[in-house]
């Protein structure tokens, strides 16, 4: 049994990487953003007997005091906190380079001086950006295709340098397109459903053409956990896909003859990302995190789907399905 910090605990991946530490026996040690109202994001959703198995800690990542205080007395750290909303990235980059680079600066700083045994810092396959050659393993170039992305490849690489220069264990974890349950309507599967829900008729959607690799939520922190397991996968980078891609419009298409096959999809010019930041295609390799560790994909693509929409049926009033959710 490990002492964990779980960092962005509050949020979609985050809640569910605390209930499987939870239900692996661990002590989780949750890391949410402070707030007056004192919600702790999607962990108040669990149930209490889980709850109350957790201790919370309300801070803010961006603050070197409050996240040193959080790390005392804790074996291993899951740093998931951050801004990912690319098109938010667009008007508030300062945000994402406090949040994103000197949040994990902070996390690493603290994890020296506190002899932390383990770090898996998140990182995401928006850092390689379009595709130069598939499937991308973790030889592929960066490409700082929006401010989101290169905060992202900034915090991957001081993690890097923390590795090379501290010898700290650290592992940098790179999940391509996670979906499923607890996902914000700004991302693009629960975009579709939600307005498919609602009963919309059309369906609105940025670009239909690009590709993405699809990760659901329970595979994607099962990846997590096997990649902490192992004392192979420190000082590296390791991709968490499923070497499959499916496009948005065909995405789109799926969903739509499972809720609503009257429904039409429309692009809305104001979910366009610029021309040159659009990534237009992510096909991941997995070959290396089933080569260093025990993972592998539990869940099909239609098994995940099914789930995903069950649980918005359930909680289309948590989301606003008549906005562009940024």
């Amino acid at each position: 049994m490990r002492r964990i910090l779980v960092t962005g605990a509050d949020g979609f991946i985050g809640s569910h990487l605390v209930e499987k530490l939870l239900d692996e026996g661990h002590e989780v040690k949750a890391f949410t953003y402070y707030n007056s109202f004192n919600t702790w994001g999607w962990l108040d959703t669990l149930p209490v007997e889980k709850l109350k198995k957790i201790e919370v800690f309300a801070g803010d990542i961006r603050d070197p005091n409050g996240v040193r205080e959080a790390m005392k007395g804790i074996d291993e750290v899951y740093h998931l906190a951050a801004l990912i909303a690319i098109p938010f990235s667009y008007h508030s980059p300062d945000s994402y380079v406090d949040t994103n680079i000197k949040g994990t600066l902070n996390i690493l700083q603290a994890a020296r001086d506190l002899n932390i045994s383990r770090i898996l810092v998140t990182s995401t396959s928006e850092v390689y950006g379009t595709a130069r050659y598939v499937p991308i393993d973790e030889e592929h170039p960066f490409q700082g295709q929006s401010p989101y992305s290169a905060t992202k490849i900034g915090a991957d690489r001081i993690a890097e340098s923390f590795y090379k220069s501290f010898d700290l264990p650290i592992t940098i974890v790179r999940p391509f397109n996670t979906y499923g349950p607890r996902q914000s309507a700004r991302a693009i599967i629960p975009t579709i459903i939600t307005q498919l829900l609602a009963g919309k008729e059309e369906i609105q959607l940025g670009s239909l053409t690009p590709t993405r690799d699809f990760n659901y939520v329970k595979d994607t922190v099962n990846g997590f956990i096997e990649i902490a397991k192992s004392e192979k996968t420190i000082g590296e980078e390791i991709n968490i896909a499923t070497q499959q891609e499916i496009s948005i419009g065909k995405l789109a298409e799926e969903l739509s003859k499972q809720i609503n096959p009257n429904a039409r999809i429309v692009c809305d010019e104001q979910r366009l990302r610029p021309e040159k930041s659009e990534v237009n295609r992510l096909l991941g390799s997995n070959e290396k995190i089933k080569r260093l560790t025990n993972w592998k994909p539990q869940y099909t693509f239609e098994q995940g789907l099914a789930e995903t929409i069950e649980f918005f049926k359930h909680n289309l009033d948590k989301y606003k399905t008549d906005e562009y959710n940024i």
